[in-house]
């Protein structure tokens, strides 16, 4: 039997994969996937807009061009990702340049669960950034 658009809507909202994350020297966090709403924010977070400059280096009026700019997408990520026991997020977008502050340890641990529960591979970040090459495969390593 084929899922009418209701199942299908109960099924993609409710269906969220968690997981518990201890962090060394104690406490625990909770890393939920990404919805695909969050997900394309995500993604985009890695475009960046700039003026396009002439041979002087001076900016053209009115012309802009986008570029990649992967600074910071672990934090991003984490701050996408960590609920609190009610499964709401326990940061915003703005928090991640403060997660960023942080260990970098730590933070690739909580980045390595999100990202593995988001079906997020260093290919999707890549493709994300307009930084690839190669076409995407369409099988994922992480499935």
């Amino acid at each position: 039997m084929l899922l009418g658009k209701d199942d299908i809507f109960k099924a993609v909202r409710e269906n969220l994969a968690t997981e518990d994350v201890g962090l060394p020297g104690g406490g625990t966090l909770r890393v939920r996937e990404l919805t695909g709403k969050e997900r394309d924010a995500y993604e985009a977070s890695f475009m960046k807009e700039r003026p396009v400059l002439d041979a002087a280096g001076k900016p053209i009026r009115g012309r802009t061009q986008m570029i990649r700019d992967l600074s910071n997408m672990r934090a991003k990520l984490v701050a996408r990702t960590v609920i609190d026991e009610d499964g709401n997020r326990v940061f915003s977008d703005g928090d991640a340049a403060n997660l960023g502050e942080g260990s970098g340890f730590q933070l690739d641990l909580i980045y390595e669960v999100a990202a593995r529960l988001s079906r997020l591979n260093e290919d999707d970040v890549e493709n994300a950034a307009g930084n690839s090459g190669a076409a995407p495969s369409g099988d994922s390593p992480s499935a």
